[in-house]
């Protein structure tokens, strides 16, 4: 029996690696297809906001309800998972509960502590539930939160919860055939899993054994699915957040970033440096589409949370404005989820007719920004959706002269005047004469 518990763990273990594998893969080449970033700064800085951000989430607690909340299921992930390491151990050599012997007391220290971290990760999925479908909070309820995005946040706190509940049904039914018959290691009383215990006392040796065996593959089967599930859903954060984290920009949130060959220019016309003997190609002004794009742009997108936070605080948004900084990342993960699913298929890729600017994204939308930065500000991943949205604004005025009217007339007077207002630059202080 051990023997056919090895071999069918191997495997799920085997397929599980090829499909997660797979996947990765597919991401990493789809955001290889943006423009290599440069990162700026110390990476001493860029560490220390991995560690303070993404993994102390300290953005996360400027709205302490759901950041408590959020740290139970995170302290949970982390920790739990500490005990998925001997479901694994279990599950290639064989054997049950193997760090038990080893450990003595401080085992049935863990497992209490494990059990306890459970409760709190079922106590916030099921608050986070009531949050998005009883609760009318607006930012759960957008127009880009319909359909798949509002299902798939439900699915996966449903599916958390079903798989706390499997690890209280074994620890239940493990501890009552640890009273039956010497193949279970004795654990000790499990605080939380023992009130499960009446419900199962009256069954009989071999139908416990085959609940304990069923909730042990249902939890270890689930977290193998659960993994390979995170990488197409928005949970994907979990692990890109810290991706992201590290290559944000760490530059003054104002600051934005010039186009070099339009810097270059600038400066050969005033003489700071010398002029090229041949001018290199500029490429495209700005971003029509995911290839024009940051790969730093690209990773934001992967590692959007849907959070909805950026478009709370959006002042176009809250004016009635089309624009919805959660949405613009969503976008661009859907381009770029296309573009993906396209190449891996043979098929035209970026080629497709389509793209971001247009197909997704509309000028609406972007005109709308008013550059203020709120969005950056707001994310708890340091997501910076005013790059996108800059980059296209950009192509639409550089490549398509699509600017509206009173735009080109600011860009006109700014070019010639030097300011938005049309006046001699020779008159700019005349009121100071009064």
């Amino acid at each position: 029996m051990a023997l056919l518990q090895q071999i069918l763990f191997l495997i799920s273990l085997g397929v599980a690696g090829f499909f997660i594998r797979k996947r990765v893969l597919q991401i990493r080449s789809t955001i290889a297809l943006g423009k290599k970033m440069t990162l700026t700064g110390s990476s001493q800085a860029r560490i220390q906001n991995v560690l303070l951000v993404a993994f102390g989430q300290r953005k996360m607690f400027k709205k302490w309800i759901p950041a408590v909340l959020h740290f139970f299921i995170y302290a949970g992930f982390l920790i739990i998972n500490l005990e998925v390491l001997e479901f694994i151990i279990d599950g290639i050599a064989g054997t049950h509960r193997i760090f038990a012997p080893y450990l003595g007391g401080f085992y049935n220290f863990l497992m209490n502590f494990f059990e306890l971290l459970a409760v709190a990760v079922l106590v916030a999925c099921v608050a986070f539930l009531i949050r998005r479908n009883v609760l009318n909070i607006a930012r759960f309820h957008s127009a880009e939160m319909k359909n798949w995005p509002r299902l798939d946040a439900n699915l996966i706190l449903t599916i958390e919860i079903v798989l706390m509940g499997a690890i209280f049904t074994m620890n239940a039914t493990d501890q009552i055939l640890q009273t039956r018959t010497d193949h279970y290691t004795p654990t000790g009383t499990l605080f939380f899993s023992s009130f499960l215990m009446p419900a199962f006392e009256g069954l009989g040796t071999s139908a416990l054994a085959v609940i304990e065996r069923f909730a042990w593959w249902f939890h270890i089967l689930g977290i193998l699915g659960f993994t390979v599930y995170v990488t197409y859903s928005k949970h994907l954060h979990i692990f890109l957040a810290f991706v992201n984290t590290y290559v944000a920009k760490l530059e003054a949130k104002g600051h934005i970033n010039n186009m070099p060959v339009v810097t270059n220019e600038v400066k050969s016309m005033l003489g700071l440096t010398s002029a090229p003997a041949a001018p290199a190609e500029p490429g495209r002004f700005g971003a029509k589409d995911i290839n024009d794009l940051s790969q730093a742009n690209l990773i934001a997108a992967y590692a959007c949370t849907e959070c909805g936070r950026c478009t709370s605080e959006c002042p176009a948004n809250l004016t009635g404005k089309k624009l919805s900084p959660r949405k613009i990342m969503m976008d661009t993960r859907d381009r770029l989820e296309e573009v993906g699913r396209s190449i891996a298929a043979g098929g035209p890729g970026l080629n497709d007719g389509k793209s971001l600017l247009g197909d997704y994204i509309t000028k609406e939308e972007i005109n709308a920004c008013t550059s203020c930065n709120a969005c950056v500000e707001a994310c708890p991943v340091l997501i910076n959706p005013l790059e996108i949205i800059l980059e296209m604004r950009r192509y639409v005025a550089m490549e398509e002269s699509g600017s509206p009217a009173q735009w080109n007339s600011m860009f006109q007077n700014i070019e010639t005047s030097f300011a938005p207002w049309k006046f001699s630059p020779s008159d700019r202080f005349n009121w100071s004469k009064d």
